[in-house]
C-alpha cells in the first residue's frame, strides 16, 4: 500500500477548504483516508498564522513510515522546517510551442535571415 500526504478539499463552491490527510494513493481525492494531519486555508493571507495548520509528531511518523508527500503538501512541510523545502520548478513544459511548431519558427528565422542577406 503506497501512502501519500495529500489535500482533501472541503469548503463550500468558491470558497475553499483543504485537510491535509494520508491516504492510500489509489483512494479519491476527497474520500477514503487514514489521518487527518493537518488544514490548509488559501482565503486566508499568507502571513497568517492559521492559513497552514499541521500535526507535526503525525507528519513526522507518516514521513518515517514512507508516506510521500505531494508537491503542494512538500512545500508546506518546508517552510514548517520538516523537509527540504523542494525547488521551485521554473515555467512549465506545456507552454513551450511542440517539436513541429519549433521547427517551423527555425526554418522561418532561416528564410527570413538568408533574404536581408540577399
Amino acid at each position: 500500500m503506497s501512502l501519500k500526504i495529500r489535500l482533501a478539499r472541503g469548503g463550500a463552491k468558491k470558497r475553499p477548504y483543504y485537510s491535509i490527510v494520508v491516504a492510500d494513493s489509489h483512494s479519491p481525492r476527497d474520500g477514503r483516508f487514514i489521518e487527518r494531519v493537518g488544514t490548509y486555508n488559501p482565503m486566508l493571507d499568507r502571513s497568517h498564522a492559521d492559513r497552514v495548520a499541521l500535526k507535526t509528531e503525525r507528519v513526522r511518523h507518516w514521513l518515517g513510515v514512507g508516506a510521500v508527500p505531494t508537491e503542494r503538501v512538500a512545500r508546506f512541510l518546508g517552510e514548517a522546517g520538516l523537509i527540504e523545502k523542494p525547488p521551485i520548478r521554473e515555467t512549465p513544459i506545456k507552454s513551450a510551442p511542440k517539436a513541429k511548431a519549433q521547427e517551423r519558427l527555425k526554418a522561418a528565422g532561416e528564410t527570413a535571415a538568408a533574404a536581408a542577406r540577399s
